[in-house]
């Protein structure tokens, strides 16, 4: 990957989008560029139309958690210039709670994508054609992908042949008591494991 490309392109981004760009750096054969919440669709709609970028494909938009942050959460977007052969990874920092402007009109493909955004983590975008919830059940509590979810979730539903039904039970994960020995697999147990047949030859 060419780095000097990339740096040429991170300066270029910040004198043509100075308003957008808060931060440009060459990362792991990546562009990172860290832009204003309010600007994404502006910033975004720049990387796919200038002639110096051509990012037309919007490979993956997700996000990440940062509990202890006073900006909660990372957007980030990840696009590539077939042209160029260049990736750009773009992050919005946002608060629990602040509304992410949608780049749907921009590509339409950002919509599932989104959607998956707000159902893991429940970071909203305005302007959305059909913001749902895209992986959990309906009647879903929470967003799994957030630091403070608890790992068991809060309910499971199921399929009661019972009642002939839908239910939901608070989730209850039951588990046996089991001995470790920590041994070394490479000395052995001093025991003789079931089914040895080496062992007993």
């Amino acid at each position: 990957m060419d780095h000097e490309a990339l740096n040429d392109l991170a300066s270029v981004l910040t004198v043509r989008q100075e308003d957008a760009v808060l931060d440009a750096r060459v990362d792991r054969d990546c562009l990172s560029v860290q832009v204003v919440p309010n600007a994404i669709v502006s910033f975004v709609s720049f990387l796919r139309t200038d002639m110096n970028c051509q990012f037309s494909t919007l490979i993956d938009i997700t996000a990440v958690d940062w509990p202890d942050r006073e900006k909660r959460f990372d957007v980030i977007y990840h696009l590539l210039s077939m042209r160029e052969n260049q990736r750009i990874r773009v992050k919005v920092a946002v608060r629990d709670g602040e509304i992410v402007p949608s780049i749907t009109g921009i590509f339409p493909s950002a919509n599932w994508q989104e959607r998956e955004v707000y159902d893991m983590y429940g970071i909203a975008f305005s302007d959305h054609p059909d913001l749902r919830r895209l992986l959990t059940d309906y009647g879903f509590e929470g967003h799994p992908l957030r630091k403070d979810f608890p790992t068991t979730g809060y309910v499971e539903v199921r399929y009661d042949e019972v009642e002939k039904r839908v239910v939901h039970e608070p989730v209850r994960l039951v588990q046996d008591y089991r001995q470790f020995d920590f041994m070394s697999p490479w000395e052995g147990a001093s025991y003789i494991l079931p089914d040895d047949k080496a062992a007993h030859e």
